[in-house]
């Protein structure tokens, strides 16, 4: 079973991985929306996908997640917030960095979150895989991905987690670092382009999603 943690407010993009979930109903796999203030228990679930929608009903339960998921090893995807706050709780406790969120503390000189220079809500970027990287190795090709983010890590904190071994999957123009892959960790991807979105429409499940999807599968084994 895999964790939609996140709170179905009813947005495009929410409407989207509803669409989605019937999808990979299809294929076999088991989604459920967990509620960030449902008093949930992260562990009992074979993945979790953090999904679009910050800041979340519940921030600090969603910060406990992330550290049970990574300290846990339990294949996770994070999409737009999802990624944000990932970033956050990586730099906090891996890092052991202040680290602040600007929509949620206000920006300020230890944001590792900020205002995007150019918002990209309800926006495509050409998303570019870098040649090398675990990204490259499922989606060779460029693409249009389609955003709905105003914030982003910033480019100080993505060369900080160069530094500790993160790996830059992807880029796209005014988006900056489009995925990261974290390492020591069976499956701990996160993008700023929204995978899912496209559902609706029927388009073809995308391949980072099959991929996690495929991990979560091996993990649950």
């Amino acid at each position: 079973m895999i964790a939609l943690l996140g709170d179905d407010r009813g947005h495009r993009s929410h409407q989207e991985l509803n669409a989605l979930r019937a999808q990979l109903a299809e294929l076999g796999v088991e989604t459920e929306w967990v509620p960030t203030d449902s008093g949930f228990d992260i562990a009992t679930y074979d993945g979790v996908w953090l999904v679009p929608g910050s800041p979340y009903a519940d921030d600090a339960a969603v910060f406990e997640a992330l550290t049970v998921v990574r300290e846990r090893g339990i294949p996770f995807l994070g999409v737009c917030g999802g990624m944000q706050y990932a970033v956050l709780e990586w730099t906090r406790n891996v890092l052991g960095s202040v680290g602040t969120h600007a929509e949620s503390e206000g920006a300020g000189d230890d944001n590792v979150v900020a205002a995007l220079a150019c918002s990209l809500y309800g926006e495509e970027r050409l998303v570019t895989p870098i040649a090398g990287t675990r990204f490259a190795g499922w989606q060779l090709e460029p693409f249009a991905g389609m955003h709905f983010c105003n914030y982003a890590p910033t480019a100080d904190a993505v060369a900080g987690l160069e530094k500790a071994g993160v790996v830059v999957g992807a880029t796209a123009d005014d988006a900056g670092a489009e995925v990261l892959e974290f390492p020591g960790h069976p499956f701990y991807v996160t993008s700023m382009f929204q995978p899912h979105i496209g559902a609706l429409a029927g388009a073809p499940v995308h391949p980072l999603v099959r991929v996690f999807v495929e991990s979560v599968r091996r993990s649950a084994r």
